[in-house]
């Protein structure tokens, strides 16, 4: 037998990021960086991660790799060596607080709280049209505060590579090769190389496509002309707003409104009154498929790993070091045994947990709510916050 004790916090370990070691760039080069805004969407539950991710504590204020940061921290410290203070983060007001506790260099003008989520455009698009009434010039970028990323100094040399891109006039998604024929996720169909200075992997995108089979995923891993969507998009703010309000032109306008007021003493009132009335849409539907119809999207294939954390399987694969008899355990003071068994142990409690003879298990322990199930049905978890959300079980939610 076997016990293992293992990281599970809320806390955040604040440390300062250092920047890369780059060549000394062009004087137009760092004008052209100097341009950039990084945005945070920090919104979603993570249903998937229940009843660890809830919605007074989605996954993003969780440290669930074990790093000592949580999500949303770790996504700002990887993003400030190419932005400094220029981040901007989207999310609901319920986090405000504990994203202000998180991130207590994010000013208040450039925290951006939701009422009620309308989705990624409203979230993304406000963003950039607060940014365009500050610069027209700003080039934005978008990041999700929930996503796992390595090495940092990857990610950082391709969105560099994506602000020279945008600079041209692009909105530029950054893909991911994929690792295996995922059907989780939708494919960027990559077309000719574009002969960018200072973006040497730039390539045109063809077409944004949905989630496929698993045998048209196949085709595209055999293609090598796809990469996952992983919503990550830089771009002019100008070039953002003018798609969002070809395409959209209700949610342009109440979200030109808000952004008009955003830096004025009128910011409340009118957010007040706009946002509840704004339409719910995805980016992808709103701005990118119709830009990447337009010709107007390019993509900078990522060679850095990744992974969304979008279920209890991921937190065994990303705590792999905690890994003891095949049992990957995540929780600070753990006091779980093992024989003869494998699986993910996530525990938020003192309480004892033996497996014993057990394949592939998964269990979620908190005070209020035990979830069992395995890494292959580990998707199957939303399904069953849905349940208890039907039956009016909201208070384990």
């Amino acid at each position: 037998m076997v016990s293992h004790p293992g990281p599970l916090q809320l806390g955040v370990m604040n440390t300062d990021s250092q920047p890369d070691v780059l060549a000394e760039p062009s004087v137009d080069s760092a004008r052209t960086l100097a341009r950039f805004y990084a945005v945070i969407p920090a919104g979603g539950v993570g249903t998937r991660l229940w009843p660890l991710s809830r919605a007074a504590a989605p996954k993003f204020l969780h440290d669930l790799t074990g790093s000592g940061s949580t999500l949303l921290r770790a996504t700002y410290d990887r993003l400030r060596p190419l932005s400094g203070e220029r981040i901007l983060v989207v999310t609901g007001q319920a986090h405000s607080q504990a994203v202000g506790r998180q991130l207590p260099e994010v000013a208040d003008a450039d925290l951006i709280l939701e009422s009620e989520p309308k989705d990624s455009a409203a979230a993304i698009g406000l963003a950039a049209a607060i940014l365009y009434q500050r610069d027209p010039d700003i080039i934005m970028g978008s990041f999700a505060a929930d996503h796992v990323i390595s090495p940092d100094t990857a990610f950082r040399d391709a969105v560099r590579e994506a602000i020279f891109t945008a600079a041209t006039g692009k909105i530029v998604t950054i893909g991911i090769k994929p690792t295996h024929p995922s059907t989780g996720f939708g494919y960027v169909r990559t077309g000719a190389p574009l002969a960018i200075a200072g973006a040497p992997s730039a390539h045109a995108v063809v077409e944004f496509v949905e989630k496929p089979s698993e045998e048209v995923a196949l085709a595209y891993l055999a293609s090598g002309d796809y990469n996952w969507n992983a919503g990550m998009f830089v771009a002019p703010v100008a070039l953002m707003l003018k798609h969002l309000s070809a395409n959209e032109p209700e949610l342009f306008a109440g979200l030109t409104e808000i952004a008009q007021a955003w830096d004025t003493p009128a910011r409340q009132e009118v957010t007040a009154r706009i946002w509840p009335t704004l339409p719910k849409i995805a980016i992808d539907y709103a701005v990118a498929e119709p830009a990447a119809d337009a010709g107007d999207v390019a993509v900078i294939p990522g060679t850095f790993s990744w992974d969304d954390v979008g279920d209890f399987a991921a937190i065994g694969r990303l705590n792999s070091a905690n890994e003891v008899d095949d049992v990957t355990v995540v929780g600070e003071g753990a006091r779980v045994f093992t024989d003869s068994a494998s699986g993910v142990v996530v525990t938020d409690t003192k309480r004892v947990i033996a497996l014993i003879g057990i394949k592939d298990v998964v269990i979620v322990d908190t005070p209020d709510a035990l979830l069992v199930t395995t890494t292959e049905h580990a998707q199957r978890v939303k399904s069953a916050v849905d349940r208890l959300k039907a039956s009016g079980d909201t208070d384990v939610l």
